[in-house]
């Protein structure tokens, strides 16, 4: 089996709801992405989802591979990387690069007839999920409305986005724990996610508040996600986790801020370089005992490497229309997200609804950060 060709597509369509955060709080309406498809000799298309601007890097990349075998996954991926070298595997380089590489775990995935969550050597096919709400533009009767219905199905977990105020975020709080109660489970975790906002001065502070009230599970990006001593601060002078890494991209990012017990809970996604540096930032994290925690994807398809994780807690999940031009084979089943049978991520696109939102180039305002950082995070507050 030989690589032939490597296409790609960028698409954008509207969100069922606004989502937004601290650097946002407004939020956006539309979303954009990059689909890479992977072609054989063998009839077998490998497909990888990734964020609009690795496209220029994912054409390029694959031109690399072509006439290789598909199935060398991990040599492939190291191939890319060096291919990288002086600019490095960040910011468009490395979105590109994973989407490519997530089109060549499909495609092996396919090739053996196997969901990729068993041919990733996972024993279950299902994981624990976290509703996300991405809610800083809802009111409280909306935010309660839609953990309210994660809570239908089971779900006892969920992130609040937070940052700003601290008595929004408080009032907040209140009503996800209330929403989430519903679900009947004797526990209800509490995550609050600030976007980097605060200095690790400011995060004590304003966590040790909140803790007065709730027991958070972790507090997400409290610091920048390079300051490994500011984390490290936070860790030490909060009751809740730590939790990091989701702006990683190159596994090696992980090290200072692992070797320094910055982060007590480790977040790779689809853009830690792939599947496949998810998965080495992940074994990284085995080794000094500290969970991981997946980010959400388009449909949640990284939940097939989330499986494979021994040390995996939760997988993050949103409700927003954020895979609604393909079908995928899951189920969301008290609590937990269920994988299926078919081949691959199990993705399969709708051919004629991709068309009619595919585009040249995405807009900002479909970007996953349209605003950028906040004016004045790290200084005020």
């Amino acid at each position: 089996m030989r690589i032939t060709n490597v296409r790609t597509i960028v698409f954008e369509h509207d969100l069922r709801r606004r989502l937004g955060d601290a650097n946002n709080p407004a939020g956006r309406t539309r979303t954009s992405g990059l689909v890479v498809y992977v072609d054989t000799d063998e009839g077998v298309t490998g497909i990888g989802l990734g964020a609009a601007p690795g496209r220029a890097h994912a054409q390029a990349l694959g031109e690399l591979l072509l006439g290789a075998d598909p199935r060398g996954v991990r040599g492939l991926w190291q191939r890319m990387a060096d291919a990288e070298f002086k600019l490095g595997t960040v910011g468009a380089a490395a979105v590109g690069l994973s989407a490519v590489d997530l089109a060549l775990w499909d495609l092996k995935a396919k090739a053996a007839n196997e969901p990729l969550w068993r041919l990733l050597g996972a024993d279950q096919p299902r994981v624990r999920v976290y509703a996300s709400g991405l809610d800083m533009p809802l009111s409280d009767d909306q935010l309660r409305v839609f953990y309210q219905g994660m809570a239908a199905r089971g779900v006892s977990a969920g992130k609040l986005k937070g940052g700003v105020d601290l008595r929004d975020d408080l009032r907040r709080l209140g009503v996800m724990h209330d929403a989430l109660a519903a679900s009947g489970a004797a526990r209800v975790d509490l995550m609050l996610d600030v976007n980097e906002c605060w200095t690790p001065k400011q995060a004590v502070r304003h966590v040790r508040t909140i803790e007065r009230e709730f027991d958070l599970t972790w507090i997400e990006e409290p610091a920048r996600r390079w300051d490994a001593q500011g984390l490290r601060q936070v860790s030490d002078g909060v009751a809740a986790a730590v939790a990091s890494g989701e702006n990683l991209r190159h596994p090696g990012e992980f090290m200072p801020l692992l070797d320094a017990r910055a982060i007590d809970v480790v977040q790779v996604g689809r853009d830690t370089c792939g599947v496949t540096g998810a998965l080495i930032a992940a074994d990284m994290a085995f080794g000094v005992e500290r969970p991981v925690a997946m980010m959400n994807s388009p449909g949640s398809f990284m939940a097939h490497a989330a499986a494979a994780i021994p040390n995996h807690a939760m997988l993050e999940m949103l409700d927003a229309g954020y895979g609604e031009l393909f079908d995928i084979d899951q189920r969301l089943e008290d609590g937990w997200l269920v994988l299926g049978e078919r081949p691959g991520f199990g993705m399969e696109f709708d051919a004629d609804r991709l068309a009619a939102h595919t585009v040249s180039q995405a807009s900002r305002a479909a970007g996953p950060s349209p605003a950028g950082r906040r004016a004045g995070a790290g200084r005020y507050g």
